[in-house]
């Protein structure tokens, strides 16, 4: 293992957080680091902890199949609301999104707090503003939602099919297709006059 490879590998397991290739170089003097960091996954895989990228950013993490030894027995899990899993879920496949685009898709009035909860989650963070009038704020996903659902990139959302098989679609089947412009088994609207409700539930 050649002293650049070296220090890649000294360089994340120092860092807290998931880094960049261009932060990393920028870290060792500028030194060319995307190879190293090519040979460094390839010496890792198969092993118990893994090198992979994130959205592009690297990180070590236990391997997907050692996860279980490492889990807590008893572990709180913090579960997003329906208002959450379906907000998410649009702006995940629709990206960037305003608040009003997501109340379209959705059909109800959005809760601040459901985008508050989100946020502070870091799974959803503001991008910039929309140019039309009002020039409303539009949300995007995070790097550290791509890291917390395994995902390299949004290329690799899982399709309805998929979601469906895996019985992640229940309660919120019909948010879900509707967000990913597939027809879902629904069959009547919750609201056929087309008037956005408005909606009383945390995040």
């Amino acid at each position: 293992m050649d002293d650049l490879i070296r220090a890649v590998e000294a360089t994340l397991f120092a860092s807290e957080t998931p880094m960049s290739a261009e932060a990393i170089s920028l870290h060792l003097g500028g030194a060319a680091v995307k190879g190293a960091l090519a040979d460094l996954a390839a010496q890792y895989d198969g092993r118990g902890v893994q090198l992979v990228e994130r959205g592009g950013r690297w990180h070590f993490q236990t391997a997907p199949d050692l996860a279980h030894l490492l889990r807590r027995e008893r572990e709180e899990v913090r579960r997003l609301s329906r208002a959450g899993t379906e907000v998410l879920a649009i702006v995940a496949y629709h990206e960037p999104v305003s608040r009003a685009e997501i109340e379209s898709i959705r059909g109800v009035q959005t809760a601040k707090g459901t985008l508050d909860v989100l946020m502070e989650a870091g799974w959803v963070r503001i991008v910039g503003r929309r140019e039309v009038p009002g020039r409303p704020v539009i949300y995007a996903t995070t790097p550290d939602f791509l890291t917390h659902f395994g995902l390299e990139s949004r290329r690799d959302l899982p399709g309805i099919d998929e979601l469906r098989a895996a019985g992640l679609l229940d309660p919120v089947e019909d948010a879900l297709a509707a967000a990913m412009d597939v027809p879902g088994e629904a069959d009547e609207p919750e609201n056929p006059s087309g008037a956005l409700e408005s909606e009383d539930e945390s995040a």
